[in-house]
């Protein structure tokens, strides 16, 4: 589990930093103005899909089923059932495609109802999602033979699949730009094309790992069924946090212009702990803990989610308090250039920082989720998801005024947390999750650990100059500062075993060097 959690975060990581030089150069190209949030907007409803489908509902379904096909049943019958499920997902997703080109105008006054009032920046808005779309259809069979690679154990493909869509999107952004009404055209284009270029490296991946599927008729066979009965609740139990960030974004079309610029900007950053180890961990964890329950071996599979509990915390702890302490010094190094000005950036880091101290639940509710979906439960997650996406709502109502773009992002960690809670409590009163021996040693003292790093990373902030743009060497002292005050705290009081994870580190050369 752990190997294949490390090679997802790799490749999450080379995304995220592709992601990131790609924001960059956004940023500097079209700051907060209208063109960038006419794209954002664009980008959202697409986005949202890739999220749901390739990170959530359809892999928390999909991966258990074809997971147990596999080992019960071996490769032959696992083909046919992903056949059956790609020819399903051809037929509907076509269908959505079409409608949603037509309808687009329509679909587009829910998501930015305050762009109605803009006819110009609206009906750009228009045009962009209509180009990306498309993207959609390839990235959500992109998500099905994802799952088909790892439940088979092949992580790599799928996990550097993503990296097409940042390199893609740069690609089309500098070569296009000077041939388009405005780099959102070329933008939009980038994502189209690079959905196809991520769908067939998945499928040259596949073939390569001894599966060649065809396309059959579709036919909603008793397999699909269950299929699709178990992934329509867990559309809103998994993407609960898309969801609410989608809240986000239809709040901020509401708020003052550059809004919807400043929530994306500063939710972007936030995604890189985020994605490298949530998304990471919980990717990773599913299929291990399907497996585990398929063997009976339920001591197993309630042992691998306190490791990974552990490790999720200690991850994200530090990140998130370097995220919310000197969230502005972050928003300088990254994006203070061109179009995006100083004053763009203290706006971004009040964002950031109320994004940051949800980062923690964020990625528990990633590792929680395969506690109930590894059991074919998704019913608990869509309830507990559904309340959640209620109080994001409401709290964004009630924030949106007083806080402008820091409302959103306030509910939408606060939302997370009591998400994350309410699926804790529910595995833990089920008798499929409780804190061991190790996991009760180790989570007070990791939060110790986070206690000095945030209380030394503020008074090395204090110590910079006022008033001005963070250069890059005062954020490497601040975040050496952040990192010897948690690691090195962390290595007092052992809130985390270094030999540990060089035993790990070991295995995985001894296996790589026996490989």
């Amino acid at each position: 589990m752990m190997r294949g959690a490390m090679t997802v975060g790799m490749w999450t990581m080379a995304s995220r930093i592709l992601g990131f030089v790609r924001d960059i150069l956004i940023a500097a190209v079209m700051g907060t103005g209208p063109v960038a949030d006419a794209f954002f907007v664009a980008l959202r409803l697409p986005n949202l899909f890739r999220r749901l489908f390739g990170e959530g509902a359809f892999n928390a379904a999909f991966v258990p089923s074809i997971s147990t096909i596999l080992h019960q049943e071996g490769l032959e019958a696992a083909t046919g059932f992903a056949e059956e499920a790609t020819a399903v997902m051809i037929f509907w997703l076509g269908t959505l495609t079409v409608l949603g080109e037509i309808f687009m105008p329509w679909l587009l006054y829910v998501l930015a109802p305050g762009f109605a009032g803009n006819h110009g920046k609206f009906a750009l808005a228009v045009v962009l999602t209509r180009i990306m779309f498309p993207y959609l259809f390839f990235v959500c069979l992109t998500a099905l033979f994802s799952g088909v690679l790892n439940a088979m154990g092949r992580f790599a493909a799928a996990a550097a699949a993503p990296v097409l869509f940042n390199v893609f999107s740069i690609v089309f952004m500098l070569a296009l730009t000077p041939y388009m009404a405005n780099p959102g055209y070329a933008l939009a284009w980038g994502v189209t094309v690079s959905g196809v270029a991520q769908m067939l490296l998945l499928i040259i991946a596949m073939r390569r790992a001894g599966m060649r599927l065809t396309v059959p008729k579709p036919k909603l066979t008793p397999r699909m069924r269950t299929l699709f009965r178990r992934m329509a609740p867990g559309l809103v139990g998994a993407g609960v946090t898309q969801l609410n960030v989608s809240i986000d974004i239809i709040i901020g079309t509401l708020l003052p212009a550059g809004s919807v610029s400043i929530l994306y900007y500063a939710d972007r950053v936030n995604q890189l702990p985020l994605g490298v180890i949530g998304t990471a961990a919980g990717t990773a964890l599913l299929p291990a803990i399907t497996r585990h329950i398929a063997l009976g071996e339920e001591d197993s599979a309630m042992a691998s989610l306190n490791r990974a509990f552990e490790s999720v915390l200690m991850l994200t702890l530090p990140a998130a308090i370097g995220l919310a302490v000197a969230a502005r010094p972050v928003m300088d190094v990254l994006f203070v250039r061109g179009h995006f000005t100083a004053h763009n950036a203290v706006l971004a880091g009040y964002s950031l920082a109320a994004f940051a101290i949800g980062l923690p639940v964020f990625a528990l509710v990633k590792i929680l989720t395969p506690g109930f979906f590894g059991r074919g439960d998704t019913m608990t997650p869509l309830k507990i998801g559904v309340l959640a996406v209620v109080l994001n709502l409401a709290m964004n109502l009630l924030f949106m005024h007083p806080l402008k773009a820091v409302g959103p992002a306030l509910a939408t960690s606060l939302s997370s947390a009591c998400n994350a809670l309410l699926l804790a409590l529910i595995l833990r009163r089920r008798g499929h999750f409780t804190f061991d021996a190790l996991a009760k040693r180790r989570i007070p003292r990791l939060l110790l650990a986070g206690a000095a790093m945030a209380a030394a990373l503020y008074g090395a902030e204090r110590l910079l100059p006022p008033g001005k743009t963070t250069t890059i060497p005062e954020f490497l002292l601040l975040t050496l500062v952040g990192g010897v005050a948690y690691f090195g705290c962390g290595f007092l009081i052992r809130a985390f075993d270094f030999a540990e994870l060089s035993a790990l580190l070991r295995r995985r050369r001894r296996k790589a060097v026996a490989g």
